[in-house]
């Protein structure tokens, strides 16, 4: 009989896991506590792009897939897996879904049954927030009675080259039984796992990866203003810098960062920090600082280059072009685009947005979401290039435009066109 996983969160990380577990011959349960995402997975209806509604309607027919959010369907489980939000409040981390999800599956526990944890969170999180949760709802001891790891999501929206089951998967365990187990399952569902000495071991790593993304970004968007300062082409920089073949990754400025990774993060490890040694990360604080302003800077940018061409920013009209945090995504979790078009409203211009992959209007007052035609491109007095999917027709934008602010560089600068 095929072993019952379930897996607590049903979005951009818990979906494509489900999926792909669905598909490997697991029975699946897809807990959600929100009714709408429920309803809409059962028949068959996928809000995360990286599982299209076809891949989800052939797991729903074939059986092996069921969406849920009735806590006893999560009844007499193999194995279990958490992907709940960890978000930052008031500058503190938010564990209170993974609290939440532990006391869900706690009474569901039974002897010999797995738990795994891939939320992303500080070092500590699993042994000391979640084991302690299971074990009080349970009766029963984690790495004893029942297996306990921690597994962090690698999950890179859009990304058609490195997917969830080709991106190698960190494992780890409260015991080595536990690694075992939790190594086991992982390894049935994708093409190569990498064994952690411990869940705090597995769980830095994590916020090591995205840490030293967002500290990477932080420089080149510092570079990006003071080259811009001092008359140099950034992208220019960039291009020559990246001809090096060792000692040099390439990262690319932009309007700021976004989703649950880089903005959220790395603040994790230096609440963490801060906490247990009470001291600070001064590193990830100042990065954070440095993206945090990209918004602002970009509206700086933006007003200039209006005030060169005899406009005011209040009274422009202004197109913006994608809303979501990353290209060929519809995740607007955290994205700059949203603070962009607050600001641009707040100094009085009327804001135009386009973005295909963004389902619904996001909550924006005074910001009106248009179709991308030649007239609405012409009839801008600027347009900023947000978010650069690869839908969008650049050349046509740099013909129809009399202006572009881009900020990503798809376009190729001209009299009518500038990079961030």
């Amino acid at each position: 009989m095929p072993e019952k996983l379930v897996v607590v969160g049903q979005g951009y990380v818990g979906l494509p896991l489900a999926a792909a577990a669905a598909e490997h011959g697991y029975q699946v349960v897809g807990y959600d506590t929100d009714e709408s995402r429920v309803k809409m997975l059962a028949v068959g209806e996928s809000y995360v792009g990286d599982v299209d509604s076809a891949r989800l309607a052939a797991v729903l027919d074939r059986g092996t897939y069921r969406p849920s959010m009735a806590p006893d369907d999560l009844a007499d489980f193999d194995i279990a897996v958490i992907a709940v939000p960890t978000p930052l409040h008031q500058g503190n981390p938010d564990v209170s879904y993974i609290e939440a999800a532990g006391s869900i599956l706690g009474p569901r526990l039974r002897p010999g049954c797995t738990v795994v944890l891939e939320s992303t969170s500080y070092p500590g999180t699993t042994e000391d927030v979640l084991a302690p949760v299971l074990a009080s709802e349970s009766g029963l001891e984690p790495g004893v009675d029942f297996h306990l790891g921690y597994s962090p999501e690698r999950i890179d929206p859009g990304n058609r080259t490195w997917t969830f089951e080709n991106t190698p998967k960190v494992v780890s365990g409260v015991n080595e039984k536990s690694l075992s187990k939790v190594a086991e399952f992982y390894d049935s569902i994708v093409n190569e796992v990498v064994r952690a000495g411990s869940p705090r071991v597995a769980e830095l790593a994590k916020v090591l990866e995205n840490t030293f993304r967002h500290v990477n970004v932080a420089l080149v968007n510092e570079l990006a203003i003071h080259a811009e300062g001092l008359g140099i082409d950034v992208w220019d920089v960039l291009d020559i810098a990246a001809t090096k073949p060792f000692g040099f990754m390439r990262f690319t400025p932009g309007p700021g960062v976004g989703g649950h990774c880089l903005p959220v993060d790395p603040l994790y490890l230096s609440w963490k920090v801060e906490r247990a040694l009470s001291r600070r990360f001064r590193l990830v604080e100042l990065a954070d600082e440095l993206n945090s302003q990209m918004p602002e800077y970009v509206v700086r940018r933006l007003t200039r280059s209006l005030d060169r061409r005899r406009q005011t920013l209040t009274g422009a009209r202004i197109l913006m072009l994608g809303l979501s945090y990353k290209a060929n995504t519809g995740d607007v979790r955290e994205s700059p685009a949203l603070e962009i078009a607050r600001l641009l409203i707040g100094a009085g211009a009327s804001v135009r947005a386009v973005d295909p992959h963004v389902t619904e209007p996001p909550d924006v007052p005074g910001l009106t979401v248009v179709e991308l035609t030649r007239e609405q491109l012409g009839a801008a007095h600027a347009v900023l290039i947000v978010t650069d999917h690869d839908s969008f027709d650049y050349p046509d934008i740099a013909a129809s435009a009399r202006y572009v602010l881009d900020c990503r560089r798809r376009l190729t600068p001209a009299e009518n066109v500038e990079s961030l």
